[in-house]
């Protein structure tokens, strides 16, 4: 019986529609495609300006509404997370940072992370490796080799239409694939991807 594999994606966003959210969900369904012919997968999207209210006040983890609770343990037991937030202030927003404060410091412990996005301009697009890597280094977890940013000029009317940012998410799937196939089924790799 193959494992259920799920994919949580995160976005950051305050807003509705989001551009964020389209960026995050367009990885979520390749993902999914991806790894569906080989696996079961179960996806759930968390968009933080649905649910961010049901965090606020909360100071401990005990603290958090049940809506909130299941929110992060979502994120705590998924096999592939996929995290993205506008740029907001130089660094992702402070929602998305106070969700993260709540997940346990030892739950991503090698869970494969894919990093992205979006901004006003290229110029943010630092904010993948200055940003967001050095938090989900903390927590210990596996960040793919690719992350994807994109800009609002990749968009229009909230649907990505630029050509190289579809091909940025391609690339990033499929280099991100053999690390999440290895955290899933792990005796089907090489010991070097194993251990990579």
């Amino acid at each position: 019986m193959s494992p259920v594999v799920s994919l949580v994606a995160v976005s950051g966003s305050l807003h509705s529609p989001s551009k964020t959210t389209v960026l995050v969900s367009e990885i979520l369904d390749q993902f999914a495609a991806a790894l569906g012919d080989h696996v079961e997968v179960e996806t759930q999207l968390i968009e933080l300006g649905e649910i961010g209210r049901e965090f606020s006040g909360a100071l401990r983890r005990e603290e958090l509404s049940p809506t909130a609770e299941a929110a992060v343990r979502r994120i705590e037991s998924a096999t592939l997370l996929i995290v993205a937030s506008p740029v907001y202030r130089a660094s992702f927003t402070g929602l998305f940072k106070h969700v993260f404060d709540f997940v346990g410091q030892y739950s991503l412990i090698d869970t494969p992370v894919l990093l992205a996005a979006t901004g006003g301009s290229d110029r943010h697009s630092l904010i993948i490796d200055h940003q967001f890597r050095p938090l989900f280094s903390f927590f210990q977890a596996i960040t793919l080799p690719i992350g994807v940013y994109a800009s609002d000029a990749d968009f229009v009317d909230y649907r990505i239409e630029a050509p190289a940012l579809r091909e940025r998410i391609g690339q990033a799937v499929s280099r991100g694939l053999p690390v999440v196939r290895a955290a899933i089924l792990p005796d089907t790799v090489s010991e070097y991807v194993a251990i990579w």
